[in-house]
């Protein structure tokens, strides 16, 4: 059995780079900066005389270029003063990678019993923009083609086509997630594992996600223009489309930028281990992990591998979704949690209740991680029990995890 001892996460900043008219709060930061920070309030809040010496650091980063390059989650250990035997890993899983990350380690700590283990993901697209690798899979268009890649927007297009999703259909997610973004942040929801994040002065540069829109309204999102023209510059596209769902008689794309999650710097880690672990660190835990999964799927219809993953967990602990006290599901793009929504029915009341990051920010690699400590939280102040995080990337990632919150802070067989 693996425990969670603990799960902090940054402020999510505008992911738009310093100098600019909108630059992010954090844009002059580092990533590393963002990772130590979270590394010595997770020691600070574990309340020990001897610091916390885990065996294993693993980060998520989608785009390891640039600052985030050189094997960002070893300058994120150098940077934050972690033993020298402390080993580091990082990984790229597209959107899921922050969840996928911790399912990784909780599996490195079932053979590594006698170490904790650092989980989560940093990305500042403030500073690495999306596709800076410039593989050729991004870049050329035959490659693309061949390989059945389309960028990651079009999976939800797709999507909206096969469930016959209108725009304003859209238009409600995206203005639920802010409207409930805001009144979590008014209420200070997200208060427990929030860490605000200061420059090295001590100034706090952010403590809350500043990708919020208080003010947005329907009018707002139903005058916005769509992402892609419904004309020849997209052929090619509605060919892949259907080519691999033929049933489709026609498709006409219906997303904007509304419906789109706002580039984001952030970072989240989580505190993994056995229970031997804990014990001999003196630490009490505050969820265990039932089940994870991780899969894949269509790369064309490309958020299907959540929804698998989901199926998975499910299967695992034979709990339905009326079982699970609440769900954080990844809202890549507002077709897939309006998916979610109208197919497999859940209580409303219990999924994404503080918003999403269709209202907060999507820093790529970090985003799984962040929803593992906003359901944490959330099931502390809800008095709840079990809980579920689902995250989807493009061309066909999926990844998902049940927990379930240990109520006394205590070890339970």
């Amino acid at each position: 059995m693996t425990f969670i001892y603990d799960a902090v996460r940054t402020p999510r900043g505008r992911g738009v780079p310093a100098g600019s008219a909108k630059a992010g709060s954090l844009s002059t930061l580092s990533p590393q900066d963002l990772v130590a920070g979270l590394v010595s309030a997770i020691a600070k809040r574990a309340s020990r005389a001897e610091p916390i010496e885990p065996g294993l650091l693993m980060l998520s980063c989608v785009g390891q270029v640039g600052a985030q390059g050189g094997h960002i989650a070893l300058v994120s250990k150098l940077a934050s003063d972690l033993p020298d035997a402390c080993a580091a890993l990082t990984v790229n899983n597209y959107c899921a990678g922050g969840l996928s990350a911790i399912n990784l380690a909780g599996a490195w700590s079932s053979t590594q019993k006698q170490r904790l283990v650092l989980a989560g993901g940093v990305e500042m697209l403030s500073r690495v923009l999306f596709v800076s690798e410039c593989s050729e899979i991004y870049t050329d268009r035959a490659v693309r083609e061949s390989m059945g890649w389309m960028p990651a927007p079009m999976g939800s297009e797709l999507i909206a086509a096969l469930d016959g999703f209108s725009r304003s259909d859209l238009d409600e997610v995206s203005l639920r997630s802010h409207r409930r973004a805001v009144a979590a942040w008014q209420r200070e929801g997200f208060g427990a594992s929030v860490i605000p994040v200061a420059n090295r002065a001590g100034d706090v540069m952010l403590d809350t996600d500043e990708c919020v829109r208080a003010n947005l309204n329907a009018e707002q999102l139903a005058s916005l223009p769509p992402l892609f023209p419904n004309d020849e510059s997209t052929h090619s596209a509605k060919a892949q489309m259907h080519a691999r769902y033929p049933e489709l008689s026609s498709i006409e794309f219906v997303h904007t930028v509304g419906h789109v999650p706002p580039q984001a710097d952030g970072a989240a880690l989580a505190l993994l281990g056995s229970r031997s672990a804990g014990v001999d660190a003196g630490l009490s835990p505050r969820a265990e992990i039932l089940a994870s999964a991780e899969l894949g799927g269509d790369s064309i219809l490309q958020f299907g591998a959540g929804f698998a993953a989901m199926e998975a967990v499910l299967a695992d602990t034979g709990m339905q979704l009326s079982d699970i006290d609440r769900i954080e599901f990844m809202e890549a793009f507002a077709a897939t949690p309006l998916r979610f929504e109208r197919q497999y029915r859940p209580d409303m009341e219990r999924v994404n209740v503080n918003g999403g990051h269709l209202a907060m920010g999507h820093p790529m690699g970090a985003t799984g991680a962040v929803l593992v400590s906003s359901l944490l939280d959330e099931l502390e102040q809800s008095d709840g029990e079990i809980g579920m995080v689902v995250t989807l990337g493009a061309t066909g990632v999926g990844s998902a995890i049940i927990v379930r919150r240990l109520k006394n802070q205590g070890l339970e067989d």
